[in-house]
Order: C-alpha cells, then sequence, then structure tokens
C-alpha cells in the first residue's frame, strides 16, 4: 500500500506543477497585455519560459520520481494544466 500512496503524492505533485506553469504563462499574457511588446520580445519571452518550464518540469521529475519519467507524472501535469485553463475560462466569463 504504500506504494500507491507514493505514487499518488506524486500524482498530486504533478497536477500542483501544471497548475503552476500554467498560471505563470497566464501572468506572462497579463502583463503582455500591460505593456506593449514586439514580436521580437515576445518570441524572446516565450524562449526564456520554456527552458525554465523544461527546468522546472525537470526539477520536480528529478525530486519526486529520482529521475524516472512516470506516465502518472506526465498525466497530472495535463490534467493540472487543463483544470487551470477551466477554472481561468470560469473566471474570465465573469
Amino acid at each position: 500500500m504504500p506504494e500507491i500512496r507514493g505514487e499518488l503524492i506524486i500524482f498530486l505533485v504533478s497536477v500542483t506543477t501544471g497548475i503552476m506553469l500554467r498560471l505563470a504563462y497566464q501572468s506572462m499574457n497579463v502583463f503582455r497585455q500591460l505593456v506593449e511588446h514586439s514580436l521580437f520580445i515576445i518570441g524572446i519571452e516565450d524562449i526564456i519560459f520554456w527552458l525554465g518550464a523544461a527546468l522546472y518540469v525537470f526539477v520536480q521529475i528529478y525530486h519526486t520520481s529520482d529521475g524516472a519519467i512516470r506516465w502518472y507524472f506526465i498525466l497530472g501535469l495535463v490534467f493540472g494544466t487543463v483544470f487551470c485553463e477551466a477554472m481561468l475560462g470560469r473566471f474570465r466569463k465573469r
């Protein structure tokens, strides 16, 4: 049983990671709406964001499952981002 509990904790960490990544990208989009950017600067911002996101996900995978990519970690990332997007969509409608 402790193995299943550990996998559940890893899944919840990955859901949280997906939510954090989506919120960070949404924050960057809000900043872009507030401050005018050229396409070149937007491209640079995106590259920096995705490099940071890749590093963050790598560190999370390394700490939670000793660097092994588990299917439920990837599923949790996707679930977290989709859940956050659904909540942001409801927030935007109001």
